[in-house]
C-alpha cells in the first residue's frame, strides 16, 4: 500500500472463486517492517463499516510461490510473491446492501521471499505494517470488492482495505500470532504498532487481547454512529 495496497497480476487456483490482492513490499525487514500508505482508510471500526463489505475471520491453509522477477545484477537472485489461499473460519460482519457474498475459500496475493544468488537462502518479504500472511496463523480481515461486476465479475477481486484492515487472531484473540514475519504476543504487538501514541483510535487497539465478540460489538457500534 506504497500508493495501493493491491498486488496485480494473479490469477485464483482451481475451485476459488475470487482472489484478495494485499500489500506492496516492506523493506525487507521485520522491524518496522515498512511505511504503509492506504488507498482506503483502513484503520478504525468506522473505516471498516464504511468501506469493507465483509469482516473475516480466515486462516491460510496453502501457499504458492508466484509472480517471479529474476535480477541480473546484485545479491538476489530473484524475487517472489506467494498465492495464499484462505479458508473462511467465520464471517463476523456483512455490510448491509452488500454486493458479493465472500467465498468458504478465496486466495490472497501477498508478499514472498528473496532468494540470494550465492547461497540461494530464502529471505522473507514483507507487507508494510501488517501480518505477512502465513499458513498456522489465524487473522482477522476486513475485505471489500475491487473490479469486475455483473458478467465481467470474474475480473474482480476482493482486497483487504488497507494495513489496519489485517490482524493477527491466533487462539481468537486480538493482536497475537503473526505480524511482520514473526510471532508475536499482544504486547509485543502493540509495540510495534505503537499503540502508546494518544492520537491511535484503531480498531486493533481497542480490542486488543479480546476476542470476535468485542470485534462485532465495535463494529455494531460504529454503523450505528
Amino acid at each position: 500500500m506504497l500508493t495501493s495496497r493491491s498486488l496485480v497480476g494473479c490469477a485464483a487456483l482451481a475451485g476459488v472463486a475470487a482472489a484478495v490482492f494485499v500489500g506492496k513490499d516492506g523493506l525487507g525487514t521485520v522491524v518496522g517492517c515498512g511505511i504503509a500508505d492506504d488507498a482506503v482508510p483502513s484503520v478504525t471500526a468506522k473505516d471498516w463499516v464504511s468501506s469493507a463489505e465483509h469482516v473475516v475471520v480466515a486462516t491460510p491453509v496453502r501457499e504458492q510461490d508466484v509472480n517471479r522477477r529474476e535480477f541480473k545484477k546484485g545479491p538476489v537472485r530473484y524475487a517472489t510473491d506467494r498465492t495464499v489461499t484462505f479458508r473462511t473460519d467465520r464471517v463476523l460482519w456483512s455490510a448491509p446492501g452488500r454486493r458479493h457474498a465472500v467465498d468458504k475459500g478465496f486466495d490472497m496475493v501477498a508478499a514472498g521471499w528473496d532468494v540470494y544468488r550465492e547461497s540461494g537462502r530464502r529471505v522473507k518479504r514483507t507487507t508494510p505494517e501488517a501480518p505477512r500472511l502465513e499458513p498456522g496463523h489465524t487473522y482477522l480481515l476486513a475485505v471489500r470488492w475491487e473490479g469486475g461486476e455483473g458478467p465481467d465479475a470474474g475480473a474482480g477481486r476482493w482486497t483487504v482495505l488497507g494495513e489496519g484492515a489485517a490482524v493477527p487472531f491466533d487462539d481468537r484473540t486480538v493482536g497475537r500470532g503473526e505480524w511482520c514475519g514473526r510471532v508475536l504476543g499482544e504486547e509485543d504487538v502493540a509495540l510495534a504498532e505503537r499503540f502508546s501514541r494518544s492520537d491511535d483510535h484503531s480498531l486493533e487497539k481497542v480490542v486488543l487481547g479480546r476476542d470476535e465478540q468485542a470485534v462485532t460489538g465495535e463494529l455494531e457500534r460504529a454503523r450505528k454512529e
